[in-house]
């Protein structure tokens, strides 16, 4: 009877640890619905490195996360939708990029302020946009031109 007991004991710990990580992996990949706060819409002519759940940066601090990404097939464009938490205000002149921890590192989107005393509201679009580079293409162009400044 005690071997029953500890053979449950041990899989309803397994249970919780697995439950436990289903809920962690849900969180870092943005498939919670804890995405509070209003949506802004980008699009990009490259998304490369970027999906939904990745984190939206101004100033190097996080500020929302990407929510929604699909493919226009009309104008070949990635069009994207930020989530910005309440309370943050984005002026209307601001530009969205796409860029690198480092050489090594991940994408995440980034969010440079303008200057514009008007902000952005739920729904609106921005405009100033800048997609992905490429490293291995910046690489090939520079192998593929002998390195001068020709």
């Amino acid at each position: 009877m005690s071997e029953n007991t500890t053979e449950v004991l041990v899989g309803g710990a397994v249970l919780a640890v697995a439950l436990g990580f289903a809920v962690f992996a849900a969180q870092k990949t943005g498939l919670s619905a804890s995405n509070t706060g209003y949506p802004l819409m980008a699009s990009f002519r490259s998304l490369e490195g970027i999906s939904v759940g990745t984190d939206v940066r101004l100033a190097g601090v996080k500020i929302g996360t990407v929510t929604e990404v699909a493919l226009n097939p009309d104008t070949y464009r990635a069009e994207t939708t930020v989530a910005i938490r309440e309370g943050i205000k984005i002026p209307d002149d601001s530009a969205i990029v796409i860029s690198s921890e480092g050489l090594l590192g991940g994408n995440f989107v980034e969010i440079s302020p303008g200057g514009s005393p008007f902000y952005y509201t739920e729904g609106d679009e921005i405009l100033d946009t800048q997609g992905s580079v490429s490293l291995i293409s910046l690489l090939m162009k520079y192998v593929g031109s002998g390195g001068s400044d020709e």
